[in-house]
């Protein structure tokens, strides 16, 4: 059971004859004539509500959705009784804060549903958190007809929907896109590289290499011609997502998982429009997801599928156990992308170690998510992240001690992340490590850089 304001405006109301029963006579004979009242009224009134009992709700199926993109959840209340009461009152769909229901206010509907009857509500809403979001059930409130109280229950309703990482750097595609045709076609290369493979005959200039002449078709002839090389296609790209405890930390409104899910997400696009074939490994102490053999157009679909419910694990990761894992998925020479935080103290213990196995064998590009508030605490300048009260007191008197050693600690901090991305290229891998926004097209970058250079 539940009361509504009517209930209490009419309790209420008892007051003023409570008040004057002193003058009529005993003080508390009309505060118990007026509960009498309220009393049999209340009774009444849910005597004559429907009831929720003969209600189901079936849910329809959500589909997934962008993080941001609005979508509709509908649900469907069935009346099963043959004959009865009609049920009015209010329904609320208890999606949870993270699910952004948007209308109605508060997933508040009317419900009015006469007997052996259905109707279909739908909540709008605007998801502000990735992953799956859940809703167990809905409440019922069946009211009478005078208003006073309602009938409550809780009817299961299971149902969720899944929201996909929003793939922001899709912007950056088709600009990488034109450098890679670029690549592909009018930037034939003249030396054989590692990662190359033959594309056409034709006619010696000057400047050419003398190594690229091809002495079968120079006498055929009877002039020098050279054979050009291209950018070998059908080449293997592991991507190796690390979702152990530095994955955790946020930068800005989002974790560092979300900035590298981006930057996966176009260096993936891009490289399944190269022609090669592109596997996801989400990994700490034990794999979270992995995507293997989808092709374009499959391949973007299950990739945000597969990566929309991982969350950062607050547990070490597990480096020894990857490279087992890039052995058995990777035999042969390919690129291997682990897009990992570069934390001295976790990296230094875990991934340098083992980075050399790695590099030995394949192509390693490392991309690692840079906090931008670390720079503007280096300089002294109190940022938006870490500013705060204090940032606007400095402003007002000047810095002091505080921003001095702050400042100082985030300068340490910069140069620590310096000597570990050192180490990195000393293990022969390439390194982006750049602000969440610029990581994915500066990523995609590096990819296009060792293409054209043959080292894949």
């Amino acid at each position: 059971m539940a009361l509504t304001g009517r209930w209490v405006l009419l309790v209420a109301l008892g007051l003023v004859p409570a008040a004057l029963a002193p003058a009529v006579g005993p003080w508390w004979s009309g505060v118990v004539a007026w509960a009498v009242v309220v009393v049999v009224a209340t009774a009444v009134d849910l005597a004559l509500a429907g009831s929720p009992r003969a209600l189901e709700v079936r849910r329809e199926e959500v589909p997934p959705v962008r993080l941001g993109e609005p979508v509709e959840a509908p649900l469907v209340v069935v009346s099963t009784a043959a004959r009865g009461r009609r049920v009015r009152g209010s329904l609320r769909d208890a999606w949870g804060p993270s699910a952004g229901v948007t209308s109605p206010p508060g997933g508040r509907h009317h419900l009015d549903v006469p007997a052996g009857e259905r109707r279909r509500l739908v909540t709008r809403l605007r998801p502000v958190r990735r992953g799956d979001r859940p809703v167990a059930a809905v409440v019922v409130r069946a009211l009478g007809p005078l208003g006073l109280a309602a009938r409550q229950r809780t009817l299961p309703a299971p149902g969720r929907v899944r929201v996909l990482p929003p793939f922001t750097s899709r912007r950056h595609l088709p600009a990488a896109l034109e450098r890679l045709r670029t690549l592909d076609g009018s930037a034939s290369v003249q030396v054989r590289g590692q990662g190359t493979e033959f594309d056409s005959l034709r006619e010696w200039v000057d400047g050419d290499d003398a190594r690229s002449l091809d002495w079968r078709a120079t006498a055929r002839r009877g002039a020098p011609v050279v054979r050009t090389w291209r950018p070998e296609r059908d080449r293997r790209v592991l991507v190796v997502l690390d979702t152990s405890r530095t994955s955790a930390a946020r930068t800005g409104d989002a974790p560092r998982l979300d900035a590298a899910m981006d930057a996966a997400l176009l260096l993936a696009a891009l490289a399944g429009a190269a022609g090669d074939r592109v596997d996801l490994l989400a990994v700490d102490r034990e794999v979270r997801a992995s995507v293997v053999g989808q092709r374009p157009p499959a391949l973007l679909p299950a990739l945000v599928q597969a990566m929309a419910p991982l969350e950062p694990a607050l547990v070490e990761a597990d480096w020894p156990a990857v490279v087992a894992q890039v052995r058995r998925r990777m035999p042969h020479r390919g690129l291997l992308v682990l897009l990992t935080p570069l934390e001295a103290a976790a990296a230094e213990a875990s991934l340098l170690p083992v980075l050399s196995t790695l590099t030995a064998k394949h192509a390693v590009l490392v991309g690692s998510v840079a906090d931008p508030a670390l720079d503007a605490l280096a300089e002294g300048r109190p940022s938006a992240q870490a500013g705060g009260r204090r940032g606007r007191a400095a402003r007002a008197t000047g810095p002091d001690a505080t921003d001095a050693y702050t400042a100082a600690a985030a300068e340490r901090t910069r140069l620590e992340r310096a000597a570990l991305t050192a180490l990195v290229r000393q293990a022969g891998a390439a390194v982006v490590d750049a602000a969440p926004e610029q990581l994915p097209p500066k990523l995609a970058d590096a990819y296009l850089a060792l293409k054209a250079a043959g080292r894949l």
